[in-house]
């Protein structure tokens, strides 16, 4: 149910930004898709996880001050995230559960194209920064033993280029800024540990 109503979501967004670009050329939307790979810092040394890879996609709205390149771009993705904990012996029951997360993420970066005489038509640099807030879309507590928050926000710092003013390909890092996951309830209710969620994420859009 919560997958046909981003579905809808999307197609409104869609809508939207497309009645949006067509009246500024300021104004472009696009479709944006790519990977992720994740690691989660936790605030104790009881165990680990290893780096696991995910998807996202969903669209994107794009504005640009002429001339000087400066703007804006905000995104609503579809994101899977998974975890895969090791280095506990003592919790083997998590060997055999599903920790993917889904969630809804906005992205909303500051953006600067950098247009090099010559060669602007054909590819143009850019550098982007900004925060990102996921919103939890997936099952919150999984077997009483990992608890997800829901929200998840974290500040990106990408980079990546514009191939004949159409095409933008980048990569990002997301670093977490809030608790993600709580795991516990194991150790006779003693505190809980911990973890933020970090990430790499690599991406193509098509704008309009």
């Amino acid at each position: 149910m919560r997958k046909i109503k981003f579905i809808s979501l999307i197609v409104v967004l869609v809508s939207i930004f497309a009645t949006t670009s067509t009246a500024s050329p300021q104004l472009r939307f696009g479709i944006k898709a790519g990977a992720t790979v994740n690691n989660m810092k936790f605030n104790e040394d009881l165990f680990s996880s290893d780096n696991t890879t995910g998807f996202t996609g969903g669209a994107m709205l794009e504005f640009t001050v002429p001339v000087v390149g400066i703007g804006l771009d905000a995104s609503v993705m579809y994101v899977r995230r998974s975890v895969e904990f090791k280095g506990m012996e003592a919790i083997t029951d998590l060997a055999n559960i599903d920790t993917s997360r889904d969630y809804i993420d906005i992205p909303i970066n500051l953006k600067w194209k950098i247009s090099i005489p010559v060669v602007e038509k054909i590819i143009k640099p850019y550098l982007a920064t900004g925060p990102s807030f996921g919103i939890l879309v997936s099952k919150k507590d999984i077997d009483n033993l990992i608890k997800n928050k829901t929200c998840d926000v974290s500040w990106n710092f990408g980079i990546g280029a514009e191939l004949f003013s159409h095409l933008q390909v980048g990569v990002s890092y997301g670093l977490g800024l809030n608790n993600s996951i709580e795991v516990g309830k194991f150790v006779d209710n003693q505190s809980l540990i911990e973890g933020k969620t970090n990430n790499w994420t690599i991406t193509a859009a098509y704008l309009f």
